[in-house]
């Protein structure tokens, strides 16, 4: 199964889901689309690898302004519509929609999970917005360790900045770094443009080799190890659960618990 996130309405709806995965022995995908991208798998990779030395600071937004205007007020805009309405679409609004991409791609790329978190609205290192005016689709990761840091922009999802400690900052390119794992997650050569809707693709590819391995009851293929799945929908709904009680008590900060 393949869904987009975020995985539920809540962090209960999405633990009953995992489990139901898990006593099903099924492949649940989640289409956290960034994570396709080669170079945001080459960014995971040198931080695997300790290219940029301890992580110290982690720094993720994303912003757009399609909502700057109540366009869910016409009527005519299905996806304002179901978006804007926690009925529909939960009581996370934005933070459901776009934080959660934000929340995941700094985990992902780090493979670091807060143990708590302040919010308060203004205040923190991840800010997620529909309207912010000018911004379409603007997420943004950096990480910054002992050694050097990583700079992505997914408007420019092709190249990836990496810069040691007190040296210059590299300008590495889709198609020319030597990684196996952003290899696989390339489809065009060099120079030519590849973005969202492959990103899209690369988690359905990696998605089709596990459920074939799994039918043919083979170990799941190394090189698609990199899916996100339920759990990571999970560990979304905790970020957004935890968000919510800290906004809504003002406490500075809220355990987001392991579940």
């Amino acid at each position: 199964m393949i869904c987009d996130k975020p995985l539920a309405i809540s962090l209960a709806e999405g633990e009953a889901l995992a489990k139901l995965a898990r006593e099903k022995q099924r492949l649940f995908a989640l289409t956290h689309t960034y994570s396709g991208y080669p170079m945001v798998r080459h960014a995971r990779e040198l931080v695997e690898a300790g290219e940029v030395g301890e992580v110290r600071v982690v720094q993720v937004e994303y912003a757009q302004d399609w909502l700057a205007e109540p366009v869910e007020q016409s009527g005519t805009n299905k996806q304002a519509g179901w978006r804007t309405d926690p009925a529909q679409s939960g009581p996370a609004g934005c933070l459901g929609d776009i934080g959660t991409h934000a929340y995941h791609l700094a985990a992902y790329v780090t493979g670091i999970t807060p143990k708590s978190l302040s919010a308060d609205g203004a205040r923190g290192m991840l800010w997620a917005s529909q309207v912010a005016s000018g911004a379409e689709n603007a997420l943004r990761l950096r990480v910054y360790g002992t050694k050097a840091g990583l700079a992505f922009d997914q408007e420019k999802p092709n190249e990836l900045w990496f810069t040691p400690l007190g040296g210059a900052s590299v300008r590495l390119t889709r198609g020319r770094v030597k990684s196996e794992i952003a290899a696989h997650a390339t489809r065009v050569p060099p120079g030519h443009p590849e973005g969202y809707l492959e990103a899209f693709a690369q988690l359905y590819l990696d998605a089709a080799l596990q459920i074939e391995a799994l039918d043919a009851g083979r170990p799941v293929p190394s090189e698609s190890r990199l899916l996100t799945t339920v759990d990571d929908g999970v560990a979304g709904m905790r970020f957004i659960e935890a968000v919510l009680k800290s906004s809504a008590s003002n406490d500075e900060y809220q355990e987001l618990g392991n579940g």
